[in-house]
């Protein structure tokens, strides 16, 4: 019996911005490299505020193949009949209309992080996905990594026992003292700041490590405390920490750090447990190394045996949740299961909240729907 013929996966591309520019640029490596055969991504067209910027585009990241459309307006990409699904690669404060835009046209839908300004944008969206019977999905990409999926099979194999507690961390000098306010880093328009910008990075090993474990039953964080310091050029977060607690089956804290204004600690992650350690090193966002230390005995901290892993793979590791999409789509799934809706809305309710507590209000009119 000859083998099935691959799945040609068509995107559409919503901006073309620095992080659209990676994720097209993994989507063209060849996916053989990655031991992947049954999926082949191709770039079917890009919107920008003009046919020119998307034209530059296609010429700068995607070799300039001709068979890509260039277009002046998302709506164009959006009605494109050859699209199958869209990328969302605009800033967080634009997600929602957009991704609703593309639903409502009838595409599947990948969009980045954090997924909209608050949760209740994303709830609106979720029912819409559900009510038009298309995929939707953050672009958590970390989540799909080979590495990330190592670190989950070595943390819940019983060797190391139940989590206890977490410390993540991404923070990176943007020179905020020297860059324009309207940067999106700066910008509260663009929901600027450490938060939304950053901190779905510490938030995705939290759940990875704490919410996903399966001594955890799925259980959300039974409390949530944020602290918020804001810099005086625009009042958006320069430094945000956030500590949540799992005690209804786990007895676990995840202490969850991000800042605009330093770089990250070495490790970013560690992942602590009664008989040993995980350790994560920078950029958490991407990481190619873990370390596993094993104790002599179960809450000793003496460590007897550590093992590092180092992944590598061509190309930057955007790929790899396109290739999720892609099987999702084929398999007829409105949600992916290694990075469900419910995660995603576990990280917006939680940002809300350490948004509230923090008194970072966005200006009037850029939350479309409000709680």
């Amino acid at each position: 019996m000859a083998a099935a013929q691959p799945l040609v996966f068509r995107w559409g591309i919503i901006s073309t911005g620095m992080i659209a520019q990676s994720f097209v640029k993994d989507l063209l490596v060849d996916p053989k490299t990655r031991d992947t055969h049954d999926v082949i991504h191709l770039v079917q067209a890009v919107g920008s505020r003009s046919v020119e910027k998307a034209q530059e585009f296609i010429t700068t990241y995607a070799a300039g193949d001709k068979k890509i459309k260039a277009y002046g307006t998302y709506a164009e990409v959006y009605a494109d009949p050859d699209v199958d699904a869209v990328y969302i690669g605009t800033p967080h404060t634009l997600h929602y209309e957009n991704a609703k835009d593309a639903l409502l046209a009838g595409k599947h839908v990948l969009c980045e992080k954090a997924t909209t300004s608050n949760a209740a944008e994303l709830r609106d969206l979720l029912k819409l996905t559900k009510e038009r019977k298309l995929f939707f999905m953050e672009a958590l990409w970390t989540r799909f990594h080979p590495l990330t999926k190592e670190v989950k099979r070595v943390a819940e194999d019983g060797t190391l026992g139940d989590p206890i507690t977490l410390h993540a961390d991404l923070s990176g000098f943007f020179d905020i003292e020297n860059i324009p306010k309207t940067h999106r880093i700066l910008d509260p328009q663009l929901g600027g700041g450490a938060l939304l910008d950053l901190g779905p990075y510490p938030m995705i090993w939290a759940v990875l490590a704490l919410y996903e474990h399966p001594s955890n039953k799925a259980a959300r964080p039974t409390s949530i405390t944020g602290s918020m310091l804001k810099t005086p050029i625009t009042d958006v977060d320069m430094c945000t920490s956030f500590t949540l607690n799992f005690t209804e089956h786990l007895r676990a804290q995840a202490v969850l750090t991000c800042s605009i204004a330093a770089s990250s600690p070495t490790p970013a992650v560690t992942i602590r447990y009664l008989k040993g350690n995980i350790l994560i090193q920078p950029p958490i966002y991407c990481p190619k190394t873990f370390t596993v230390q094993y104790f002599d005995k179960p809450g000793s901290g003496n460590v007897v045996r550590e093992e590092t892993r180092t992944f590598e793979y061509v190309g930057n590791g955007w790929h790899f949740e396109a290739d999720e999409v892609a099987r999702c789509v084929r398999d007829g799934k409105l949600e992916s299961e290694t990075w469900g809706h419910d995660k995603s809305l576990l990280l917006m309710d939680v940002f809300d909240e350490v948004r509230r507590q923090g008194n970072y209000v966005l200006p009037e009119g850029v939350e479309k729907i409000k709680a």
